[in-house]
């Protein structure tokens, strides 16, 4: 990995691309050399991450990256993102929900991206109440952390758009539990826009 470091990343996308088992000898590599991928400029690493997304099921490469400490280095936000989602009950960490999340999306990269990110807000909006626990306004604060990495890894503005709008509205048809109106419908596909059906397949993704 010492001429190319982005070879690295590369492994991540094979694992999962073949449905292989990376060895002990690789993953202990990748941990060992993780630094050598801050000389790879953003534009290549966010080319090789959109690579990973679109593989019929990137979970194992996505966890190769978590695991060897590789995604510290350009997105830092997702190791973050393991606490339970319930410490009394125990149900999956908010990482692992996220990643299947994405595997069960459809393989476009955009919602793929969405569906890594939606849940980007809950570390920092985690909050421990009587009634449990409770993330508020994640979506919100999620959206303003994915432009901001999104931003540092060199994408589009067009989508960086589209992923924080998705990202923002993921929450919003838990918002008509109570029963949907013309109103409430017509409000839902305008504030999605031309991300309605990515919107529509995240937020089922999620249920």
């Amino acid at each position: 990995f010492g001429d190319d470091p982005l070879r690295m990343m590369r492994a991540a996308r094979f694992v999962a691309g073949y449905g292989l088992a990376p060895e002990e000898g690789l993953v202990a590599a990748v941990t060992e050399m993780r630094d050598r991928i801050d000389i790879v400029s953003p534009e290549r690493i966010r080319d090789e991450l959109d690579k990973l997304m679109v593989v019929e099921d990137p979970s194992a490469g996505l966890w190769f990256l978590v695991d060897t400490g590789l995604i510290d280095h350009f997105l830092p936000e997702l190791p973050a993102m393991r606490l339970e989602q319930d410490p009394i009950h125990r149900h999956k960490d908010v990482l692992a929900h996220s990643i299947a999340v994405t595997a069960k999306t459809r393989p476009e990269r955009i919602v793929r991206l969405a569906a890594l990110l939606h849940d980007i807000g809950k570390p920092r909006t985690r909050a421990i109440g009587p009634n449990g626990v409770s993330f508020h306004h994640h979506e919100v604060v999620g959206a303003r952390m994915a432009r901001k990495r999104l931003q540092a890894l060199r994408y589009s503005n067009d989508d960086v758009d589209a992923i924080t709008t998705l990202i923002e509205l993921h929450l919003r048809f838990h918002t008509y539990k109570m029963g949907w109106t013309d109103s409430a419908v017509r409000r839902f596909v305008r504030d999605a826009g031309p991300y309605l059906d990515e919107l529509v397949e995240l937020t089922r993704c999620d249920c």
